[in-house]
């Protein structure tokens, strides 16, 4: 600063700062009975800090339209009223220097900036308190109104014989609601039922202790249903189950509820926190990983930080542990489930699967602690991974419920293990397997595979139907679908339909091409590729097909081969192209005319 330049003071608007911090730093009017606890509760916490056997109470009492809280705390003297209750943003909690407390990790709040929250409902804030620090220094009286005004005297001994302080509240106008025996009842249960101090509202105990979770119960059985009743007073529903969430090193202790029915990942959670026994959210978001969306937390701790307005944690480097920690607790819960509670599992995912598959695809936590125990449709029933890679040495997927539909049966009968990955986001997760269960074989069912594992007709009996397959060949070359002569289990069914992916992108070219005109013609020619046509396979251990092999006319022939490929289509539920629905109906009516046929009637 140059010797010319004269420093100057901030000029500060009080009856602003206080409409400020009363009206916008605080989400609701609710929040100031918070306030006068916290206050309280810290001034019990520093006069036991030094008189362990001290008083410990808090007690409010409404009376005419007023509010009175009254603690057996510390206190305050003249000099400690001006240096805290006059002076904006400063704490007993900050100023060692004053000999008037020290930062203790006790302590919840500030004090100054908190009673201010009081003018929310309040015109006028009255407070008359008494050292315990300094028992020969006076009661003093601090008043304080919402035009930022206030008057400090000291009062006569008789004023206030014992050490503590009383904070009276007068309602301002249209706030009269928030100071009725009732709603002040509610509130200090709501934010108070946890407190290391007895807390009455009249006669009404306020306190609730211990913590439902940290209750004696006769039996776990008992304990679960104490526990539900409690998530149900809190938030409504009945949950599936709860998990305990102990973390001594953070100074957490609570319960994990988990939700009776699905809700989208990316619904905000609304979890209670508890700051050493007060109530400090019912919002609180950030406590537990993105991928622990299917819980609501309930729980105490006195190592996480508030923000200024005491109504949300502060990120930092020890919330990211406690998130970390609380997280790891979910995942030995969902692992204790699969080793020794199956069915309590598969309730669980029956309801939350497909948000868990939703996460499971970005969060690599999730991935390593759901993915295996993931129902999924397979051909051996609805499985999970784990399980179907245990009994299969290579998992198969197809990535169309069609797909699968085709293969399904026959894969079974074969002995292959084919997953469903047609649903949402199951092929991206089976083919993720190896990465959470390493050296397991993942690949994509495809047309040649299954054929490899059909059984080949003896070379006599193949040749004798030549002419029939040359016939067959002949009726779905048009449709880009050759025929094969297998034998294959279950010999209830007479063809199946196999193509893959590579072959139906060729098929869409050609149908492409052929309605064209000469340019885009020429140019989706120059894109024909060499992946395998989709092939009709013919069981020959089924009835028809022995009888439609033996057949003598060529015609009837062909046309039953094209009736047996639209059923095969219809029987994976594939979508029929045009040129199929045309083949099909063709088929339908000669096989119609053929058995309606009487040579007598020939003109």
């Amino acid at each position: 600063m140059t010797p010319d330049q004269t420093p100057h003071t901030f000029q500060v608007d009080l009856r602003g700062l206080v409409d400020l911090l009363s009206h916008h730093l605080y989400s609701s009017p609710r929040v100031y009975l918070r306030e006068l606890l916290q206050n309280a509760v810290d001034a019990i916490t520093a006069r036991r800090a030094e008189q362990p056997d001290a008083p410990a109470r808090v007690l409010l009492s409404v009376d005419g339209g007023g509010l009175r809280v009254e603690d057996s705390g510390i206190g305050l003297t003249e000099h400690d009223v001006h240096s805290l209750l006059a002076t904006i943003g400063r704490s007993s909690k900050r100023a060692d220097a004053e000999g008037i407390a020290s930062a203790r990790a006790e302590f919840l709040g500030q004090f100054g900036i908190g009673l201010l929250a009081c003018f929310v409902v309040a015109g006028e804030i009255r407070v008359v308190s008494r050292s315990a620090r300094t028992p020969a220094a006076p009661p003093v009286e601090w008043t304080a109104r919402d035009d930022g005004s206030y008057t400090v005297r000291t009062l006569p001994d008789g004023a206030r014989p014992e050490p503590g302080t009383t904070v009276y509240l007068t309602a301002r106008p249209g706030a009269g609601e928030w100071l009725t025996e009732a709603k002040v009842l509610s509130l200090a249960r709501e934010y108070g039922s946890l407190l290391p101090y007895e807390v009455r509202v009249g006669d009404e105990p306020v306190t609730d202790l211990p913590a439902p979770w940290d209750r004696s119960y006769p039996s776990p059985a008992a304990r679960r249903v104490a526990l539900a009743g409690h998530c149900r007073t809190l938030f409504g529903f009945t949950p599936l189950d709860s998990i305990d969430l102990d973390l001594p090193l953070a100074g957490i202790r609570g319960v994990a509820y988990v939700l009776p029915s699905a809700v989208s990942p990316a619904q905000r959670a609304g979890h209670r926190v508890h700051l050493k026994g007060m109530l400090l959210t019912e919002r609180a978001d950030g406590l537990l990983p993105d991928w622990a969306f299917f819980v609501r937390c309930v729980l105490d701790t006195d190592s996480l930080r508030p923000t200024a307005s005491r109504e949300s944690l502060y990120e930092d480097e020890t919330l990211a542990g406690v998130r970390d920690a609380l997280g790891a607790a979910v995942r030995d819960w969902l692992g204790s489930l699969a080793a020794g509670d199956p069915e309590r599992l598969e309730q669980f995912l029956s309801v939350h699967h497909l948000g868990v598959k939703s996460l499971a695809r970005h969060d690599g936590e999730m991935l390593r602690a759901m993915l295996p125990w993931l129902p999924f449709e397979t051909t051996d029933g609805r499985l999970s991974l784990e399980e179907f890679a245990r009994r299969h040495p290579v998992v198969h997927y197809t990535r169309t419920v069609e797909e699968f539909r085709q293969v399904a049966a026959i894969a079974s009968a074969q002995g292959i293990g084919v997953v469903n990955g047609g649903y949402t986001y199951d092929t991206e997760l089976v083919e993720r397997l190896p990465e959470v269960r390493p050296g397991t074989a993942v690949a994509e069912l495809d047309a040649d595979t299954v054929t490899a594992h059909l059984d080949s007709v003896d070379p006599a009996q193949e040749l004798a139907l030549a002419p029939f397959l040359a016939v067959a060949r002949a009726a779905l070359d048009a449709l880009g679908c050759d025929v094969s002569l297998r034998s294959f289990h279950p010999l209830t069914v007479p063809a199946l339909h196999l193509d893959d992916r590579a072959a139906r992108h060729e098929q869409a070219r050609a149908d492409a091409e052929e309605q064209a005109d000469d340019l885009w013609a020429g140019i989706l020619g120059s894109l024909r590729g060499s992946a395998p046509r989709a092939r009709l396979v013919l069981n020959h251990l089924n009835p028809l097909i022995r009888r439609i092999g033996s057949l003598d006319d060529p015609q009837l022939a062909g046309t039953a081969v094209e009736a047996l490929y639209g059923q095969a289509l219809l029987m994976a539920q594939r979508p029929l192209r045009p040129a199929d629905s045309a083949l099909l109906n063709r088929a339908f009516a000669g096989l119609l005319e053929w058995a309606t046929h009487d040579g007598k009637n020939e003109a």
